[in-house]
């Protein structure tokens, strides 16, 4: 039984169902956060944190939060707002 359940988190990866990433808010400002598929991570834009998705499951304690680079958070923002575009 467990090595089924370790094969199944590894095959999880970062995928977050999208009905859990609509409720999930930043545990700081209690804003919404987007999925970064290329980072593995939360990210809350209005306080500019981002927030580990590991084996499938957010990591949204605050102390695990990781301040973004202004640069790496444009960057971001960019990549998003194209993606958003397309749909």
């Amino acid at each position: 039984m467990v090595r089924l359940t370790n094969t199944l988190l590894q095959e999880a990866g970062t995928g977050l169902c999208k009905t859990l990433s609509d409720i999930l808010v930043c545990p700081i400002s209690k804003q919404t956060l987007r999925v970064c598929q290329e980072s593995a991570s939360l990210i809350s834009d209005s306080i500019g944190v981002s927030f580990p998705i590991k084996d499938g499951i957010p990591c949204l304690v605050p102390t695990d939060g990781k301040i973004l680079d202004t640069d790496t958070d444009d960057a971001m923002k960019h990549d998003f707002a194209a993606t958003t575009n397309k749909e």
